[in-house]
């Protein structure tokens, strides 16, 4: 059996120029607004829109269940900050495991990062759809038709502000990355503020009642929650593609995982706490535009649900903006190693973006967006997060045994303890989904393989220039300066 293919941390630096100016890309991001970022992309549909379907299934313990997810994201959290302060490039966690587990595994997580942030733009982007026509109703008591609201699977035609809000977001990171972050920023802030907002007027009419039964569906009730609710943490990764573009990027990028994650960890909670605390689990449970309801039902008033639903039109965007980001980063890494098409990593001399896998990235997601319904494969898309989490866990240990000398800014505390659990949490989170996303999974991972074995491989740049470069090849190259 040939040994992997593995570039080493300090190729990838090289390669990539992170330690000077990457690959095309200008240093525009501080650790500010490299934490709005992931603010940005995690904060969203997740609790605006799937705040109902974990309450659904967990009751008034969907905050055990955000807190189960958190943890699970927490642990993965250490190792990606760890990891992204020690290779800070634009790949992310194919970066990662290029330099940890070799190309086969890499491309395997980069096909499986086209499942999580492809799903996640569309997903994000119809539960966009949802809150502008909450908001429509409650400036002018019109809405959109459904036939121009909704997919052909849920009743209508076609989604059309989900395609808007992809274009608008496409649009945007063309112009350039420090436009983005300072739209990802402002968007930040408005979604903060209307989430404690919300956290005043929730918990103002709070009722201990509402609270009880605490766990109506027990532990499995909990577990099944915990699945759904680990969607609302889907992006905090996202800051890692960053790598090329931060200004200080191994001193800001671990800095802004943990921030993020203890904020967002924090919020999610209190808003669900001050949902449940005013109208009860059962009002919550399953209902479209959960929250703009729930402020509907406390003030007797429609303008603040109208309050809400901008909040959520200005969040959903942001998630969309941020989540496109990392994604043609990630593509644009894939493409520099030759695992896919080169049009993927040119960038714009004039707005140092990829001009030309954003517009891809944009029709490509905007189809399933406007079209499909996404119910289906939301459990796909997670287990495939998950898969990927577990691999940046491994990564983490396999790089501590063959690199001990990497300059790393951040280290995983309590290794290799900690990321022993965040797999033991992945591997629990990926039994929750069930046996059939389990078949689709590995059917996904098998068409992967063909592609790798018909283009990836074939057109490797590291298979060119070093054919096999192997782990005990890897230790004698050179440290990075």
């Amino acid at each position: 059996m040939p040994a992997p293919r593995i570039k080493s941390p300090q190729l990838l630096v090289a390669e990539s120029g992170a330690d000077r100016e990457g690959h095309g890309l200008k240093r525009t991001m501080g650790l500010f607004q490299l934490i709005c970022f992931g603010v940005g992309a995690i904060v969203g549909t997740g609790i605006f829109v799937g705040l109902s379907d974990s309450v659904a299934k967990a009751g008034p313990a969907v905050v055990v269940s955000f807190v189960l997810a958190a943890l699970t994201c927490v642990f993965t959290a250490f190792s990606f900050a760890e990891l992204g302060g020690a290779i800070p490039v634009s790949g992310s966690s194919y970066s990662f495991a290029y330099a940890g587990l070799g190309e086969s595994t890499a491309f395997l997580v980069g096909w499986c990062l086209l499942l999580e942030y492809g799903i996640s733009i569309s997903a994000v982007a119809v539960g966009w759809s949802q809150y502008v026509n909450e908001l429509l109703h409650s400036l002018t008591g019109a809405q959109l038709p459904a036939a121009l609201s909704a997919g052909p699977g849920d009743g209508g035609i076609v989604n059309l502000p989900a395609v808007i809000v992809i274009a608008m977001a496409s649009v945007l990171l063309v112009r350039g990355v420090r436009e983005s972050a300072r739209a990802t920023a402002a968007m930040a802030a408005v979604k903060l503020v209307v989430l404690i907002a919300f956290c005043a007027i929730g918990y103002s009419a709070f009722k201990d009642g509402n609270l009880t039964p605490f766990s109506p569906a027990g532990l499995g009730g909990i577990g099944a929650g915990t699945t759904a609710a680990f969607f609302s943490y889907i992006g905090f990764d996202a800051i890692t593609t960053a790598g090329e573009e931060a200004k200080n990027p191994r001193r800001d990028i671990p800095v802004a995982i943990m921030v993020c994650m203890g904020l967002v960890t924090l919020l999610y909670c209190a808003v669900a706490v001050a949902a449940i605390g005013a109208i009860g689990g059962d009002q919550v449970a399953g209902r479209p535009a959960a929250l703009s309801y729930v402020v509907n039902e406390v003030t007797g008033s429609g303008i603040g649900g109208g309050i809400i639903a901008f909040g959520a039109v200005v969040a959903i965007a942001s998630v969309v903006l941020a989540v496109m980001y990392g994604q043609t980063r990630i593509l644009m890494s894939m493409s520099r190693d030759g695992l896919i098409p080169r049009v993927f990593e040119k960038v714009s001399p004039k707005t140092a973006t990829p001009v030309a896998g954003t517009l891809i990235v944009a029709v490509v997601f905007a189809l399933p967006a406007a079209f499909a319904s996404l119910d289906a494969v939301m459990n796909l898309c997670t287990i495939g997060t998950l898969a990927i989490m577990a691999v940046v866990n491994i990564t983490v240990m396999a790089l501590r045994r063959r690199e001990p000398g990497l300059t790393r800014s951040f280290r995983v505390p309590f290794h290799p303890v900690t990321p022993l659990l965040g797999i033991g949490f992945c591997l629990y989170l990926m039994y929750e989904t069930g046996w059939r996303t389990w078949l689709q999974f590995a059917v996904f991972l098998v068409v992967g393989l063909l592609v790798y074995a018909a283009y990836g491989r074939r057109h490797s740049t590291l298979a060119r220039t070093a054919p096999e470069v192997t782990p005990d090849a890897a230790e004698r190259e050179p440290q990075a300066v």
